[in-house]
């Protein structure tokens, strides 16, 4: 897939990733309302299941096909694990005790880790001026979010919460760096997407079955029925769909700009429909966790200060199992945004 050089993007892709911030930030408010009567990990199972089934079923139109080698399968089987089953199981249960807000504000730490990965594990991703400022910043915010939960105790479990969700996104970059290697493997972006959740349900289903038995769990009600078809359909199997037809058009580092718009859908729903309240240190964490992430993505301090070059953090969105190659004419700042 061509990945589309840095520009303006129009109003009809302003539209689409007002609709990726929606099913990402979704995701959250969904996994709040159903972690209410289902265990993290049989939700976790169904969502990569049901996405994986959505992605195969929709496949004569997306062009997704099996992959053809070894190594192929082996890329997907270890994307499988770092990019959906840990993530989506961590994310579950960490929304046992979190606000879905405040999970999706941890999880927008996501690209901070993303940076420090890529520095040291490759050679052409290391750490700028800009980037290590706004790692620096991102770090404190999320300091800031959950310190007070781990110096004083307040909430023990809820630190083990935050805990989880951040795991969660360190798994999110470190995947997001292997997957930059598996263009190479002659899959497509959507061949990536597809195989990996079909490798995350088949770590997931079989430890449902053996360890929650959802055979012996009362039926879940309509809400949750529903809540789950949401998150697999929409948040997940949907979520790839937009994500690469604004990736195709806008450019990746205009698809970052999701990663600060999605904690303030999940705030939102979460007020409105779960009756959640988050503290006033947890909104200017995120705060100052966004400073980070617009230093990192370099655009900001570049209007500001007026200083040229390159300083987008990486070559993938953290999100997603891209398999995209950049071209060689391509410049650095075309390539995708972790």
């Amino acid at each position: 897939m061509t990945v589309a050089a840095q520009r303006a993007m129009t109003p009809r892709e302003w539209g689409l990733l007002a609709l990726l911030s929606l099913l990402w930030g979704g995701s959250f408010f969904f996994i709040g309302v159903a972690v209410k009567e289902l265990p993290p990990l049989t939700l976790a199972g169904l969502r990569v299941g049901l996405a994986a089934l959505i992605l195969w079923a929709s496949a004569p139109l997306t062009g997704a096909k099996l992959p053809k080698s070894g190594k192929a399968v082996a890329a997907l089987a270890l994307l499988g694990l770092g990019n959906n089953a840990l993530p989506f199981a961590l994310i579950a249960w960490g929304q046992t005790h979190l606000a879905a807000g405040l999970a999706s504000i941890l999880n927008a730490a996501t690209p901070l880790f993303a940076v420090l990965v890529a520095h040291v594990f490759t050679a052409e991703e290391k750490l700028s001026r800009f980037k290590i400022i706004g790692t620096a910043a991102g770090m404190v915010g999320v300091a800031w979010v959950i310190g007070p939960d781990l110096l004083w105790g307040q909430a023990k479990v809820n630190a083990w919460a935050e805990a989880a969700v951040l795991l969660a996104a360190l798994s999110y970059a470190v995947s997001a760096v292997f997957a930059r290697r598996v263009g190479a493997l002659g899959l497509e972006p959507l061949d990536v997407a597809t195989g990996q959740a079909t490798a995350g349900a088949i770590y997931l289903v079989p430890l449902v079955l053996l360890l929650d038995q959802p055979w012996s769990l009362p039926v879940p009600s309509a809400a949750v029925v529903a809540s789950v078809f949401a998150i697999a359909a929409l948040c997940t199997a949907l979520a790839y769909v937009v994500y690469f037809r604004i990736l195709s058009g806008a450019g990746a580092t205009n698809v970052l700009l999701v990663t600060l718009l999605a904690p303030a859908t999940s705030v939102i729903l979460g007020a409105l429909f779960l009756h959640e309240r988050l503290l006033a240190r947890q909104f200017l964490g995120f705060a100052v966790i966004a400073l980070g992430l617009a230093f990192i993505d370099g655009r900001l301090p570049r209007a500001l200060l007026g200083v040229g070059g390159n300083f987008n953090l990486a070559r993938r969105n953290p999100r997603l199992p891209t398999g995209q190659s950049i071209s060689p004419s391509a410049s650095p700042a075309d390539a995708p945004d972790v």
